[in-house]
């Protein structure tokens, strides 16, 4: 996403809240596209793409039995399809559409309008965000966050949703719940934009989002048959491996590349989006080694994936020492949040969907109120840059939790409401004798040999 978020404007305050001026500088009439930017952009774009396929695919598949292993990969092969699709026909538009506040419009619809030929300007008027890359490429980037957000709902239901119950709930969930999120957040006429929330790259629009909604699905389609006293260790922890390996690589470009420019601040990003990885992967695992006694594969790997987490709504406003404790503390938090909070609550998260993106989302939105650095941001319109509440702003804490708050609330009711009307229509479980039978054979016909 841009790193361009707002911040409540300090004067004026009898008019109310206005959204800031971009902190990319304003392109001239004739302006040309930047071919390094642009360059950049099509790399993060085909990084984030590699996140979902194979990287999610490929993580989720190893962590099920063997009997759901390829329904695991076509869950996530679908969605990107799928997604796809339903972005290029309507999501984009109403994500990015000038619209209203809460969301977009329909001037986008199949793409129509969107430009290749000049840089693109998103939104109007005094809060229009200027770039030096062609729409269709913002357009690209965009959907493979769109593609992966839905992607990692389907690991908190594994082992027993209907595929047919996933593809309704997922198309109608992209349209419904994520393109007004990303439109609130991301584009200059959201409310959460104006209201000045710090999202970098999509704490609350990706990883909140899909962890609420993920942990909402848990609850309502019930536990897996067997949970709690059947053997349930995941099949194969060496594509588990590749998996996180993969979303590891592929998530400089969902960081670096939200900068929408191939310069300092994406390096900064990608800097920061190492380190906290790296912390939150050794906090785990130490956690683990001194709860249990022995240091896990499945720990680190799942640490690692909890700071890449945390720090991306926060990975270009904060600095490398920021970026260690936010990793170190979403490692413990996340790992927390998946053993003990889970046991307690009862629910069957099967991937631990929301004790990971869920949780860590919520950490990483948090923590960024607090080391914002106003130096990564300042341009000549806001020479301060966004601060956080080490640099005495803490109204950004408040603003932050406003913003992790609504996106809790909102992603819940609108989730719960679309899975109730799947189940009351066709149903979101599979018969007691398929998911015993695994859904690789029952749904798709296929096994593992």
């Amino acid at each position: 996403m841009f790193a361009i978020m707002s911040r409540p404007a300090r004067a004026g305050l009898a008019a109310g809240l206005a959204a800031i001026l971009p902190a990319l500088p304003a392109l001239a009439a004739d302006a040309k596209i930047d071919s390094g930017d642009t360059a950049w952009m099509l790399t993060s774009t085909a990084l984030v793409l590699m996140m979902a396929i194979p990287g999610l695919a490929l993580f989720y598949a190893g962590m099920v039995r063997k009997k759901n292993v390829l329904a695991m990969m076509m869950q996530c092969f679908a969605i990107c399809s799928l997604a796809t699709i339903l972005w290029m026909v309507v999501g984009y538009s109403l994500a990015f559409g000038e619209g209203n506040a809460v969301v977009g419009d329909f001037s986008r619809v199949l793409l129509g309008g969107v430009g290749w030929e000049k840089p693109f300007t998103l939104g109007s008027g005094d809060g229009a965000v200027a770039t030096t890359i062609p729409e269709v490429v913002y357009m690209m980037f965009q959907m493979t966050f769109a593609i992966i957000t839905p992607a990692l709902i389907c690991g908190a239901f594994a082992d027993r949703m209907k595929f047919s119950a996933m593809l309704w709930f997922t198309g109608a969930w992209l349209i419904l719940v994520y393109a007004p999120i990303a439109h609130m957040v991301w584009h200059p006429a959201g409310w959460m934009f104006v209201l000045g929330a710090l999202d970098f790259a999509g704490g609350t629009v990706v990883h909140i989002n899909a962890g609420i909604a993920g942990l909402v699905a848990a609850i309502v389609i019930g536990k897996r048959r067997g949970y709690g006293h059947d053997n349930m260790a995941p099949y194969n922890l060496t594509l588990a491996v590749i998996g996180a390996s993969l979303l590891w690589v592929g998530w400089f470009g969902f960081n670096a590349g939200s900068a929408a420019a191939a310069g300092g601040r994406a390096g900064m990003a990608m800097a920061v989006t190492q380190i906290a990885a790296a912390g939150a992967a050794l906090a785990w695992m130490f956690a683990e080694w001194g709860m249990r006694g022995k240091p896990s594969v499945l720990g680190i790997i799942s640490g690692a994936v909890a700071g890449l987490v945390a720090i991306t709504p926060a990975s270009g406003f904060v600095m490398p020492g920021g970026a260690l404790i936010i990793g170190v503390v979403a490692g413990l938090i996340c790992f927390w949040a998946s053993t003990s909070l889970k046991r307690k609550l009862g629910y069957d998260d099967s991937l631990d969907v929301f004790g990971v993106h869920g949780v860590g989302g919520i950490v990483g939105a948090i923590l960024t109120g607090v080391f914002a650095v106003g130096a990564l941001s300042a341009t000549e319109a806001t020479p301060a840059g966004y601060q956080g509440l080490l640099e005495g702003n803490a109204a950004q804490m408040i603003t932050q939790l406003i913003a992790v708050g609504f996106t809790v609330v909102y992603t819940a009711v609108v989730s719960f409401v679309i899975l109730k009307i799947v189940d009351a229509t066709i149903g979101l479980r599979v018969a007691d004798d398929e998911e015993r039978d695994g859904l690789d054979i029952s749904l798709h016909g296929e096994t593992i040999q």
